[in-house]
Protein backbone atom coordinates (compact mmCIF):
# COMPACT_ATOMS: atom_id res chain seq x y z
CA UNK A 1 0.00 0.00 0.00
CA UNK A 2 1.34 3.35 -0.99
CA UNK A 3 1.84 5.56 2.08
CA UNK A 4 0.80 8.53 0.03
CA UNK A 5 -2.64 6.97 -0.42
CA UNK A 6 -3.20 6.73 3.32
CA UNK A 7 -2.15 10.30 3.98
CA UNK A 8 -5.04 12.61 4.94
CA UNK A 9 -6.30 14.88 2.19
CA UNK A 10 -5.41 18.54 2.61
CA UNK A 11 -8.18 20.63 4.11
CA UNK A 12 -9.47 23.23 1.65
CA UNK A 13 -9.29 26.83 2.76
CA UNK A 14 -12.34 27.92 4.71
CA UNK A 15 -13.60 30.47 2.22
CA UNK A 16 -17.13 30.36 3.63
CA UNK A 17 -15.81 31.00 7.15
CA UNK A 18 -13.78 33.94 5.88
CA UNK A 19 -16.83 35.33 4.10
CA UNK A 20 -18.98 34.91 7.22
CA UNK A 21 -16.31 36.64 9.28
CA UNK A 22 -16.20 39.50 6.80
CA UNK A 23 -19.97 39.88 7.02
CA UNK A 24 -19.84 39.91 10.82
CA UNK A 25 -17.03 42.46 10.80
CA UNK A 26 -19.00 44.54 8.32
CA UNK A 27 -22.09 44.51 10.55
CA UNK A 28 -20.01 45.50 13.57
CA UNK A 29 -18.37 48.27 11.54
CA UNK A 30 -21.81 49.59 10.51
CA UNK A 31 -23.02 49.57 14.13
CA UNK A 32 -19.88 51.35 15.30
CA UNK A 33 -20.11 53.91 12.49
CA UNK A 34 -23.81 54.58 13.17
CA UNK A 35 -23.09 55.03 16.88
CA UNK A 36 -20.29 57.50 16.13
CA UNK A 37 -22.48 59.34 13.59
CA UNK A 38 -25.27 59.60 16.17
CA UNK A 39 -22.87 60.89 18.81
CA UNK A 40 -21.35 63.42 16.37
CA UNK A 41 -24.66 64.41 14.77
CA UNK A 42 -24.20 68.04 15.81
CA UNK A 43 -21.14 68.25 13.54
CA UNK A 44 -21.85 65.67 10.83
CA UNK A 45 -25.49 66.55 10.07
CA UNK A 46 -24.75 70.22 9.19
CA UNK A 47 -21.72 69.05 7.18
CA UNK A 48 -23.90 66.60 5.22
CA UNK A 49 -26.46 69.33 4.54
CA UNK A 50 -23.68 71.68 3.40
CA UNK A 51 -22.40 69.02 0.98
CA UNK A 52 -25.97 68.56 -0.26
CA UNK A 53 -26.33 72.30 -0.92
CA UNK A 54 -22.88 72.42 -2.52
CA UNK A 55 -23.91 69.69 -4.97
CA UNK A 56 -27.06 71.67 -5.80
CA UNK A 57 -25.13 74.88 -6.41
CA UNK A 58 -22.34 73.12 -8.33
CA UNK A 59 -24.86 71.38 -10.58
CA UNK A 60 -26.58 74.71 -11.22
CA UNK A 61 -23.19 76.32 -11.91
CA UNK A 62 -22.26 73.59 -14.40
CA UNK A 63 -25.48 74.22 -16.33
CA UNK A 64 -24.85 77.98 -16.33
CA UNK A 65 -21.25 77.45 -17.46
CA UNK A 66 -22.42 75.50 -20.49
CA UNK A 67 -25.06 78.12 -21.28
CA UNK A 68 -22.80 81.15 -20.80
CA UNK A 69 -19.98 79.44 -22.69
CA UNK A 70 -22.22 79.25 -25.73
CA UNK A 71 -23.46 82.83 -25.40
CA UNK A 72 -20.28 84.72 -24.43
CA UNK A 73 -16.56 84.24 -25.14
CA UNK A 74 -15.02 83.12 -21.87
CA UNK A 75 -18.44 83.09 -20.24
CA UNK A 76 -17.82 79.78 -18.48
CA UNK A 77 -15.89 81.50 -15.71
CA UNK A 78 -19.04 83.38 -14.69
CA UNK A 79 -20.97 80.17 -14.05
CA UNK A 80 -20.28 79.81 -10.33
CA UNK A 81 -20.67 83.54 -9.44
CA UNK A 82 -23.96 83.63 -11.36
CA UNK A 83 -25.15 80.45 -9.63
CA UNK A 84 -24.31 81.86 -6.19
CA UNK A 85 -26.02 85.19 -6.96
CA UNK A 86 -29.19 83.54 -8.27
CA UNK A 87 -29.26 81.11 -5.33
CA UNK A 88 -28.94 83.93 -2.79
CA UNK A 89 -31.66 85.98 -4.49
CA UNK A 90 -34.05 83.03 -4.71
CA UNK A 91 -33.37 82.07 -1.10
CA UNK A 92 -33.97 85.66 0.03
CA UNK A 93 -37.25 85.93 -1.88
CA UNK A 94 -38.40 82.57 -0.53
CA UNK A 95 -37.47 83.58 3.03
CA UNK A 96 -39.30 86.92 2.81
CA UNK A 97 -42.41 85.32 1.34
CA UNK A 98 -42.37 82.59 3.96
CA UNK A 99 -41.95 84.95 6.92
CA UNK A 100 -44.56 87.39 5.63
CA UNK A 101 -47.15 84.73 4.87
CA UNK A 102 -46.37 82.73 8.02
CA UNK A 103 -47.01 85.74 10.27
CA UNK A 104 -50.30 86.50 8.53
CA UNK A 105 -51.26 82.84 8.64
CA UNK A 106 -50.45 82.57 12.37
CA UNK A 107 -52.57 85.62 13.16
CA UNK A 108 -55.57 83.99 11.49
CA UNK A 109 -55.21 80.76 13.42
CA UNK A 110 -56.68 82.46 16.50
CA UNK A 111 -60.00 82.89 14.71
CA UNK A 112 -60.17 79.14 14.08
CA UNK A 113 -60.81 78.31 17.76
CA UNK A 114 -64.65 78.25 17.53
CA UNK A 115 -64.48 76.05 14.44
CA UNK A 116 -62.05 73.69 16.19
CA UNK A 117 -64.36 73.45 19.20
CA UNK A 118 -67.22 72.56 16.86
CA UNK A 119 -65.13 69.89 15.13
CA UNK A 120 -64.10 68.41 18.50
CA UNK A 121 -67.74 68.36 19.60
CA UNK A 122 -68.83 66.58 16.40
CA UNK A 123 -66.02 64.06 16.68
CA UNK A 124 -66.89 63.34 20.30
CA UNK A 125 -70.56 62.94 19.34
CA UNK A 126 -69.64 60.48 16.59
CA UNK A 127 -67.60 58.49 19.09
CA UNK A 128 -70.44 58.70 21.69
CA UNK A 129 -68.20 60.44 24.22
CA UNK A 130 -70.03 62.11 27.09
CA UNK A 131 -67.37 64.59 28.16
CA UNK A 132 -66.31 66.95 25.34
CA UNK A 133 -63.24 69.10 26.12
CA UNK A 134 -62.91 72.49 24.48
CA UNK A 135 -59.77 73.68 22.70
CA UNK A 136 -58.70 75.72 25.73
CA UNK A 137 -59.06 72.68 27.99
CA UNK A 138 -57.04 70.56 25.58
CA UNK A 139 -54.28 73.16 25.48
CA UNK A 140 -54.16 73.27 29.28
CA UNK A 141 -53.92 69.48 29.45
CA UNK A 142 -51.15 69.43 26.83
CA UNK A 143 -49.10 72.00 28.80
CA UNK A 144 -48.27 74.35 25.91
CA UNK A 145 -45.56 76.10 27.94
CA UNK A 146 -43.39 73.01 27.84
CA UNK A 147 -43.94 72.64 24.10
CA UNK A 148 -43.14 76.32 23.52
CA UNK A 149 -39.89 75.93 25.44
CA UNK A 150 -39.06 72.86 23.41
CA UNK A 151 -39.91 74.70 20.18
CA UNK A 152 -37.70 77.62 21.22
CA UNK A 153 -34.85 75.18 21.75
CA UNK A 154 -35.42 73.67 18.30
CA UNK A 155 -35.40 77.14 16.70
CA UNK A 156 -32.21 78.04 18.57
CA UNK A 157 -30.50 74.84 17.46
CA UNK A 158 -31.71 75.37 13.91
CA UNK A 159 -30.23 78.87 13.86
CA UNK A 160 -26.90 77.53 15.13
CA UNK A 161 -26.98 74.71 12.56
CA UNK A 162 -27.73 77.23 9.80
CA UNK A 163 -24.63 79.26 10.66
CA UNK A 164 -22.53 76.10 10.74
CA UNK A 165 -23.99 74.92 7.42
CA UNK A 166 -23.15 78.24 5.76
CA UNK A 167 -19.58 78.10 7.07
CA UNK A 168 -19.15 74.54 5.80
CA UNK A 169 -20.75 75.49 2.49
CA UNK A 170 -18.32 78.35 1.93
CA UNK A 171 -15.27 76.14 2.45
CA UNK A 172 -16.71 73.30 0.33
CA UNK A 173 -17.44 75.62 -2.59
CA UNK A 174 -13.99 77.19 -2.30
CA UNK A 175 -12.28 73.80 -2.65
CA UNK A 176 -14.90 71.97 -4.71
CA UNK A 177 -12.88 71.69 -7.92
CA UNK A 178 -9.94 70.14 -6.10
CA UNK A 179 -11.96 67.31 -4.55
CA UNK A 180 -12.01 65.22 -7.74
CA UNK A 181 -8.23 65.52 -7.98
CA UNK A 182 -7.96 64.27 -4.40
CA UNK A 183 -10.14 61.27 -5.27
CA UNK A 184 -7.94 60.63 -8.29
CA UNK A 185 -4.80 60.65 -6.15
CA UNK A 186 -6.12 58.23 -3.53
CA UNK A 187 -4.47 55.38 -5.43
CA UNK A 188 -1.36 55.09 -7.58
CA UNK A 189 -2.67 52.22 -9.72
CA UNK A 190 -4.29 53.25 -12.98
CA UNK A 191 -7.20 50.80 -12.78
CA UNK A 192 -8.11 51.70 -9.21
CA UNK A 193 -7.88 55.43 -9.95
CA UNK A 194 -10.23 55.01 -12.91
CA UNK A 195 -12.70 53.04 -10.77
CA UNK A 196 -12.62 55.69 -8.01
CA UNK A 197 -13.24 58.53 -10.46
CA UNK A 198 -16.10 56.65 -12.13
CA UNK A 199 -17.63 55.90 -8.72
CA UNK A 200 -17.25 59.55 -7.67
CA UNK A 201 -18.92 60.77 -10.86
CA UNK A 202 -21.62 58.12 -10.54
CA UNK A 203 -22.43 59.38 -7.04
CA UNK A 204 -22.56 62.99 -8.21
CA UNK A 205 -24.69 62.07 -11.21
CA UNK A 206 -27.18 60.10 -9.11
CA UNK A 207 -27.46 62.83 -6.47
CA UNK A 208 -27.81 65.59 -9.08
CA UNK A 209 -30.50 63.61 -10.90
CA UNK A 210 -32.36 63.01 -7.64
CA UNK A 211 -32.21 66.70 -6.72
CA UNK A 212 -33.31 67.77 -10.18
CA UNK A 213 -36.30 65.43 -10.19
CA UNK A 214 -37.37 66.31 -6.62
CA UNK A 215 -37.08 70.04 -7.31
CA UNK A 216 -39.03 69.98 -10.58
CA UNK A 217 -41.75 67.64 -9.28
CA UNK A 218 -41.91 69.59 -6.00
CA UNK A 219 -42.45 72.84 -7.90
CA UNK A 220 -45.18 71.19 -9.99
CA UNK A 221 -46.99 69.89 -6.91
CA UNK A 222 -46.58 73.15 -4.97
CA UNK A 223 -47.80 75.31 -7.88
CA UNK A 224 -50.83 73.12 -8.55
CA UNK A 225 -51.58 72.96 -4.81
CA UNK A 226 -51.39 76.76 -4.57
CA UNK A 227 -53.89 77.07 -7.45
CA UNK A 228 -56.28 74.61 -5.77
CA UNK A 229 -55.97 76.32 -2.37
CA UNK A 230 -56.51 79.74 -3.94
CA UNK A 231 -59.59 78.51 -5.79
CA UNK A 232 -61.32 77.55 -2.54
CA UNK A 233 -60.04 80.66 -0.73
CA UNK A 234 -57.85 78.92 1.85
CA UNK A 235 -55.91 81.29 4.10
CA UNK A 236 -52.11 81.20 3.85
CA UNK A 237 -52.07 79.40 0.50
CA UNK A 238 -48.56 80.68 -0.32
CA UNK A 239 -47.14 79.61 3.04
CA UNK A 240 -48.72 76.16 2.78
CA UNK A 241 -47.46 75.80 -0.81
CA UNK A 242 -43.91 76.47 0.41
CA UNK A 243 -44.34 73.82 3.12
CA UNK A 244 -45.63 71.34 0.52
CA UNK A 245 -42.64 72.08 -1.73
CA UNK A 246 -40.14 71.52 1.08
CA UNK A 247 -41.95 68.35 2.16
CA UNK A 248 -41.42 66.88 -1.32
CA UNK A 249 -37.73 66.36 -0.44
CA UNK A 250 -38.70 63.93 2.32
CA UNK A 251 -39.56 60.55 0.79
CA UNK A 252 -42.96 58.98 1.62
CA UNK A 253 -43.52 61.07 4.77
CA UNK A 254 -43.36 64.30 2.77
CA UNK A 255 -46.01 63.10 0.33
CA UNK A 256 -48.33 62.14 3.19
CA UNK A 257 -47.80 65.54 4.84
CA UNK A 258 -48.36 67.36 1.54
CA UNK A 259 -51.69 65.60 1.01
CA UNK A 260 -53.04 66.14 4.53
CA UNK A 261 -51.88 69.61 5.56
CA UNK A 262 -54.16 71.73 3.33
CA UNK A 263 -57.38 69.72 3.97
CA UNK A 264 -56.79 69.92 7.74
CA UNK A 265 -56.60 73.71 7.62
CA UNK A 266 -59.61 73.77 5.31
CA UNK A 267 -61.59 71.89 7.97
CA UNK A 268 -60.61 74.53 10.51
CA UNK A 269 -61.40 77.50 8.27
CA UNK A 270 -64.62 76.61 6.43
CA UNK A 271 -67.99 75.62 7.93
CA UNK A 272 -68.64 73.17 5.08
CA UNK A 273 -66.70 70.03 4.18
CA UNK A 274 -66.52 70.24 0.39
CA UNK A 275 -63.41 72.48 0.44
CA UNK A 276 -61.44 69.94 2.47
CA UNK A 277 -62.71 67.04 0.34
CA UNK A 278 -61.85 68.93 -2.85
CA UNK A 279 -58.32 69.75 -1.66
CA UNK A 280 -57.70 66.20 -0.50
CA UNK A 281 -58.84 64.77 -3.84
CA UNK A 282 -56.74 67.25 -5.84
CA UNK A 283 -53.60 66.79 -3.75
CA UNK A 284 -53.97 63.01 -3.65
CA UNK A 285 -54.37 62.97 -7.42
CA UNK A 286 -51.36 65.26 -7.88
CA UNK A 287 -49.08 63.12 -5.75
CA UNK A 288 -50.31 59.95 -7.44
CA UNK A 289 -49.70 61.27 -10.97
CA UNK A 290 -46.36 62.88 -10.16
CA UNK A 291 -45.10 60.07 -7.95
CA UNK A 292 -46.15 57.18 -10.20
CA UNK A 293 -45.98 58.59 -13.73
CA UNK A 294 -43.94 61.80 -14.07
CA UNK A 295 -41.15 61.26 -11.52
CA UNK A 296 -40.29 57.69 -12.62
CA UNK A 297 -40.07 58.83 -16.26
CA UNK A 298 -37.81 61.75 -15.33
CA UNK A 299 -35.66 59.70 -13.00
CA UNK A 300 -35.57 56.59 -15.21
CA UNK A 301 -33.10 54.11 -13.67
CA UNK A 302 -30.72 56.65 -12.16
CA UNK A 303 -31.29 55.76 -8.51
CA UNK A 304 -32.16 52.07 -8.83
CA UNK A 305 -33.27 51.82 -5.19
CA UNK A 306 -35.75 49.34 -3.80
CA UNK A 307 -38.92 51.09 -2.46
CA UNK A 308 -38.61 49.25 0.85
CA UNK A 309 -35.03 50.53 1.14
CA UNK A 310 -36.32 54.09 0.63
CA UNK A 311 -38.71 53.64 3.56
CA UNK A 312 -36.08 52.02 5.80
CA UNK A 313 -33.48 54.65 4.92
CA UNK A 314 -35.97 57.38 5.85
CA UNK A 315 -36.44 55.79 9.28
CA UNK A 316 -32.73 55.16 9.79
CA UNK A 317 -31.38 58.56 8.75
CA UNK A 318 -34.27 60.32 10.50
CA UNK A 319 -33.34 58.53 13.74
CA UNK A 320 -29.69 59.33 13.16
CA UNK A 321 -29.83 63.04 12.23
CA UNK A 322 -33.44 64.15 12.66
CA UNK A 323 -35.01 66.40 10.02
CA UNK A 324 -31.70 66.83 8.15
CA UNK A 325 -31.39 63.06 7.95
CA UNK A 326 -34.92 62.79 6.51
CA UNK A 327 -34.09 65.33 3.81
CA UNK A 328 -30.86 63.53 2.92
CA UNK A 329 -31.99 59.93 3.42
CA UNK A 330 -32.22 58.99 -0.27
CA UNK A 331 -28.99 60.71 -1.47
CA UNK A 332 -27.03 59.25 1.46
CA UNK A 333 -28.34 55.75 0.76
CA UNK A 334 -27.44 56.12 -2.92
CA UNK A 335 -23.90 57.06 -1.89
CA UNK A 336 -23.66 54.02 0.38
CA UNK A 337 -24.94 51.77 -2.42
CA UNK A 338 -22.48 53.06 -5.02
CA UNK A 339 -19.52 52.82 -2.62
CA UNK A 340 -20.41 49.30 -1.50
CA UNK A 341 -20.69 48.24 -5.15
CA UNK A 342 -17.00 48.95 -5.71
CA UNK A 343 -15.66 46.27 -3.35
CA UNK A 344 -16.26 42.52 -3.64
CA UNK A 345 -16.61 42.15 0.13
CA UNK A 346 -19.43 44.70 0.38
CA UNK A 347 -21.08 44.30 -3.01
CA UNK A 348 -23.81 42.11 -1.48
CA UNK A 349 -24.97 45.16 0.50
CA UNK A 350 -25.31 47.19 -2.70
CA UNK A 351 -27.19 44.32 -4.36
CA UNK A 352 -29.72 44.24 -1.49
CA UNK A 353 -30.16 48.01 -1.61
CA UNK A 354 -30.71 48.12 -5.36
CA UNK A 355 -34.05 47.58 -7.10
CA UNK A 356 -32.90 45.20 -9.83
CA UNK A 357 -29.87 43.53 -8.24
CA UNK A 358 -27.42 45.52 -10.39
CA UNK A 359 -26.29 48.40 -8.17
CA UNK A 360 -24.73 51.49 -9.62
CA UNK A 361 -23.15 51.60 -13.01
CA UNK A 362 -19.62 50.71 -11.95
CA UNK A 363 -18.08 47.30 -11.85
CA UNK A 364 -16.51 46.34 -8.51
CA UNK A 365 -12.78 46.69 -8.29
CA UNK A 366 -10.74 43.51 -8.42
CA UNK A 367 -9.13 42.44 -5.18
Amino acid sequence: MNPADSAPSPVPPAESHATFEQVCLGILAVIATATAAKFLSGVLAPLAMAVFLAVVIQSFANSLERLLGQLLPGGRRFGMPAALLITIVLFGVLLVLTIDNASAFASKLVSYAPRLNDLISRLAGALHTASVPTLDELLLQLNPGAYLASAAGVVRNLAADTVLILIYLGFILASGRAFERKVLNLSTERGERRTMVIAYRSILGSVEQYLWVQTITGLMIAAASWVAMTMVGLDGATFLAVLIFLACYIPILGAALGVVIAPVFALMQFPTLWQAIFLYAVLQGLHFVVGNIIAPRMQARSLNMDPLVVLLSLAFWGWLWGVIGMFLSTPLTVIVMVICAQFPGSRWVAVLLSADGRPGGVQPSKA
